[in-house]
């Protein structure tokens, strides 16, 4: 069967009736026709086919094709010496000065000199035109390709010389000379005629093939200016000049397209591409760190130098040596982050694996400490600070701190916060992130089985020391608080309590002189929910503690508290989990970068129709399956510090399907809703491919006819789905179908707004 036929046509409907009767026709249908196509923009591409040239074009130039760049590793002048139509898309190319290219053409791969005039609508393919000596400034113009042509080049085997090949984008090379076969849009008897040809110029009578431009001996092998030249006369753009084309043609060997896809040296022409590409991405990166404000991504710009086999390594040394001098001259406005990324970035790409390890760690350390820095000025640092060297002045800048009254008075705070789901634009609240850019997050506060499932005790004891207990029976009385220091183990069950403590000061403001705590902590849902947990858990001690010593607990201080907690204990995070816990309801959350970091928060007055429409149509299922958020997080800060195109573009449009999200809510329109969740769970598999897993796709296959969207909350991997049905008749039907199917070892909680 066919790939491009057969496989694509039983995603098609009206395909549908043409492929039944084709081999493995009713088997295609059937497996394959209710599917969805989505279109993906391979951002790394490595091989595109040419053959349906108008296609092509169609699809990089229409309106609805958003994820496509126009511009990618190129090396382009200043519009003021050039004519490059902005809807143009030119992909891995050198543009000169005195260029001009039309509308919506394609240039891919090649190297256009100046005086080379490009139609619109047009697609240029592996050009590499050499620089003329003999160029003077007032006779730019040396080659012309019309509107809506293919121009490319290709080597031979055998053959030091390349070959120019060309034709009009709608030309069909196998229609025949006598049925409608044209050559550069013109029939074939008027191309012969205009140009004084004869047929068996191009066609060996003997030949039992049809008359076409497949088998016209037509490109000849000339060298590189007498070659396009050739073509501006086979093109009909040299009227009058057949006395001196014409002989010139004839007696030079020529190829036809037949013979040319037969001839060509792949070998050598990927080798070039692969040089040509190196070449651009190596002056793109030079200028990247000379100009010091790295927006591109240096790893992938590496990945393109590193191709060049002979000079990619040294070319990449050279950029490391420089790393030092970038960070020196722009410590005002690039992040540490940033800038020990991109001497990672450079280590790989030199091989340095080991000293790009070491490095790694002050990556997350430069996170961790902007975030700090963000949430209050100079907080990071004080953070780090032992109790027994920490000075007075701080207890004057961390006003959010009180004190235990003296002598010992019995104290108890008890905090109990719900869990949150969230809807659509998680990613965008987590650093480093939200310290540069808008964050936007929609979710909801819920009680799980009637009550919040997320709680702890704080209460104080005459007796010194802390003594922390937790819901799994683990417990520990620290005796010397100025023991509690970063880094903490991984595998440290109280780390989470210590770093309550001390982004809270009670450690650095020795409040504890006399007395004691006792912390009891618990969270009643399964392990690796995705329900932002530890978050909450972590804000509902934060706000204990402060509570206990008279402190700030004020929702919006606890939230950026927990913030820098998150960054304390190593596993990093954002915002959004403890604005899910801490502010009841519905909310659409913003973030604005700066400092302080500013949270806003805007609740959702619901109506009581919207609430009761969710409650019977939302299902808040646990899959059973696991997740460990620390990983996937640190995958996806890592691709944002490196600048990587395709996960900024999807938190960007995560962030504006929140404010969809919100607006649909806004309006009771729990479908639209639906579409949104299912599209943030499409961006979702973009940002981490393992945030599925084999388990939860088959899950989601079984409840897509009962649903109007699903997603699994908070970053992926396991842990609890949302499963928004299309009414409370598909909700109920999928309840029970769930419960009743042994393959799903999957538990449906009862829940409520919170």
């Amino acid at each position: 069967m066919s790939l491009y036929e057969d496989l694509v046509a039983a995603w098609v409907p009206r395909k549908h009736d043409w492929l039944q009767h084709r081999p493995l026709g009713e088997a295609l249908v059937g497996k394959l026709g209710k599917e969805r196509m989505f279109s993906y923009c391979a951002y790394d591409l490595l091989f595109l086919h040419f053959g349906t040239s108008s296609e092509v074009l169609d699809h990089l130039s229409a309106t609805d094709s958003a994820l496509v760049g126009r511009r990618h590793l190129c090396s382009i002048p200043a519009t003021t010496v050039s004519d490059i139509a902005a809807s143009a898309v030119v992909l891995s190319c050198k543009i000169d000065d005195g260029v001009s290219i039309g509308e919506d053409s394609l240039i891919y791969d090649s190297t256009i000199s100046g005086g080379i005039q490009i139609g619109s609508q047009s697609i240029v393919v592996g050009i590499h035109v050499p620089k003329d000596s003999d160029n003077k400034a007032d006779n730019l113009v040396k080659f012309m390709l019309p509107d809506r042509h293919c121009l490319w080049e290709v080597p031979l085997v055998g053959c030091t010389e390349r070959v120019i090949v060309f034709c009009g984008i709608h030309d069909n090379p196998k229609n025949p000379l006598t049925k409608d076969g044209t050559f550069c849009g013109k029939p074939w008897e008027k191309v012969i005629h205009d140009l004084g040809m004869e047929e068996n110029d191009l066609w060996s009578s003997s030949g039992c093939q049809e008359k076409c431009l497949w088998n016209a001996k037509l490109f000849p092998i000339l060298s590189y200016f007498e070659m396009l030249s050739v073509a501006m006369w086979l093109m009909g753009l040299s009227d009058g000049r057949n006395h001196y084309f014409l002989p010139l043609w004839r007696k030079s060997p020529r190829v036809s397209l037949e013979e040319l896809h037969r001839s060509i040296d792949f070998s050598k022409m990927c080798t070039g591409s692969s040089n040509h590409q190196a070449d651009l991405a190596a002056g793109i990166a030079k200028a990247c760190i000379n100009y010091g404000m790295l927006g591109r991504n240096l790893s992938q710009l590496c990945e393109e130098i590193l191709q060049n086999e002979i000079s990619g390594v040294q070319i990449c040394n050279d950029f490391l040596s420089l790393s030092p001098k970038l960070i020196e001259q722009n410590s005002m406005i690039l992040p540490k982050s940033r800038a020990y990324q991109v001497q990672v970035d450079l280590l790989r790409a030199c091989g340095e694996e080991t000293k790009a390890c070491l490095l790694e760690h002050k990556v997350w350390a430069a996170v961790a400490d902007e975030t700090a820095s963000a949430v209050r000025y100079g907080f990071g640092e004080q953070l780090l600070e032992s109790s027994g060297s920490k000075s007075t002045k701080a207890s004057e800048n961390n006003n959010h701190v009180g004190s235990v009254a003296q002598p010992f008075c019995p104290k108890t705070i008890k905090v109990e916060l719900p869990v949150r789901v969230d809807f659509v634009g998680g990613w965008s609240d987590t650093p480093p992130w939200s310290l540069e850019r808008a964050g936007c997050v929609l979710n909801m506060a819920v009680s799980l089985e009637g009550s919040p499932p997320i709680g702890t005790v704080v209460e104080t004891t005459n007796s010194s020391g802390v003594f922390i207990i937790d819901d799994s029976g683990n417990e520990l009385h620290i005796k010397e608080l100025s023991s509690i220091a970063p880094p903490f183990d991984g595998n440290d069950p109280f780390r989470l309590v210590k770093s309550a403590l001390l982004v809270t000061g009670i450690i650095h403001e020795n409040i504890l002189v006399s007395t004691g705590l006792k912390i009891r902590t618990w969270a009643n849902v399964p392990r690796g929910s995705g329900l932002g947990t530890s978050s909450i858990l972590a804000a509902a001690v934060v706000k204990g503690l402060l509570q206990i010593i008279n402190g700030d607990d004020s929702n919006e201080n606890v939230a950026r508290l927990v913030l820098v907690l998150e960054q304390l204990m190593g596993t990093g995070g954002g915002w959004q989990d403890q604005i899910g816990g801490l502010y009841p309801g519905i909310k659409f959350t913003t973030s604005y970068p700066g400092i302080p970091l500013r949270l806003q928060v805007f609740p959702l007055v619901a109506s009581p129709q919207l609430i009761s429409e969710l409650q019977q149509r939302l299902l808040v299922v646990f899959t059973g399956q696991v997740r460990l958020a620390h990983q996937v997080l640190q995958k996806v800060v890592l691709r944002y510090l490196q600048r990587d195109n395709l996960l900024i573009s999807s938190i960007k449009r995560l962030t504006e399907l929140a404010k969809t999200g919100r607006e649909a809510l806004m309006n009771g329109d729990v479908d639209k809703l639906g579409e949104i969740m299912s599209e943030a769970w499409r961006l979702h598999q973009e940002l981490d491919p393992y945030c599925s897993n084999e388990y939860v796709d088959r899950l989601f296959a079984f409840a897509d006819p009962y649903c109007s969207g699903y997603k699994l909350v908070g970053a992926g991997g396991g842990g609890f789905a949302l499963l928004l049905a299309k009414n409370a008749t598909c909700a109920n039907t999928l309840r029970s179908m769930l419960g009743e199917n042994p393959e799903f070892d999957s538990v449906i909680y009862n829940w409520s707004v919170y």
